[in-house]
């Protein structure tokens, strides 16, 4: 089909799809761009009049420390049931 086409005619619907090509990939890229800066303006307005507030969790009290060796036997304790679970 394409030998069919004069030279010409060809070249010029090539021309004209690359020309198109190169507009919808500008328009593409200049809407993204617009979007991207438009996003953050609007992000630096909210966090400028409407700061978030921080909320402060109360102090919880530390559990009384235990012996060290009671501390280790609950830690291999808890790493011999993880390992009987995973075998499983």
């Amino acid at each position: 089909m394409l030998n069919q086409l004069p030279r010409e005619l060809l070249m010029e619907q090539v021309n004209n799809g690359l020309i198109l090509l190169v507009i919808g990939m500008g328009t593409v890229f200049l809407f993204l761009t617009l979007l991207v800066f438009t996003t953050k303006f609007m992000s630096g307005i909210i966090t400028r009049y409407f700061p978030e507030k921080i909320s402060v969790a109360p102090a919880r009290k530390a559990p009384a420390p235990s012996s060290g060796k009671a501390q280790g036997n609950e830690i291999a304790a808890a790493i011999a049931a993880a390992v009987a679970r995973s075998r499983r």
